[in-house]
């Protein structure tokens, strides 16, 4: 199954669903990254926070969802609400959830504070990550309905 992690500029959060996912997905699982307006670079801050936890990201880049390689069969949005981000919605006929995590792109204020927006972008997107690889993946990708059903209620939970 291929699930697709979705943004506006796929720099930052759904770089680091992407990753996250992979790293830590099972065999016939994969992740992939894209926006709606790729800003066609990745953020370094998000590249440094997953080298600093050991998450490879090579191979990764900024791209379009016009660009895809494949077609996904799930989508999650990882927009948030901060910002008055306008979150893609993407056609298809996918499975789709939303996971919104605000933008750790737009922090402001100190080194300290800003890397902090980073860390908490990447601790709920991991622990998200994490319950969806903890549910029963082999019965559920055989029975949509049930398996939106826990990635809408994944997508509220907070670690």
């Amino acid at each position: 199954m291929n699930v697709l992690f979705l943004c506006t500029g796929n720099s930052c959060r759904s770089l680091i669903g992407e990753a996250t996912f992979n790293h830590l997905a099972p065999e016939g699982w994969h992740a992939l990254s894209a926006g709606s307006k790729p800003l066609g670079k990745l953020n370094s801050r998000a590249l440094a926070l997953l080298e600093q936890e050991g998450i490879s990201t090579e191979g990764y880049y900024s791209k379009s969802w016009n660009d895809l390689p494949l077609t996904p069969d799930i989508v999650i949005s990882v927009c948030g609400n901060a910002a008055n981000e306008t979150c893609p919605a993407y056609l298809g006929p996918v499975l789709r959830s939303h996971w919104g995590v605000e933008d750790p792109a737009h922090a402001e204020g100190t080194e300290e504070e800003i890397k902090a927006a980073f860390i908490v972008a990447y601790r709920i997107l991991r622990y998200r990550i994490e319950q969806f690889l903890a549910l029963p993946l082999d019965e559920l990708q055989h029975d949509r309905d049930r398996l939106k059903a826990e990635l809408d209620r994944i997508g509220n939970l907070l670690p």
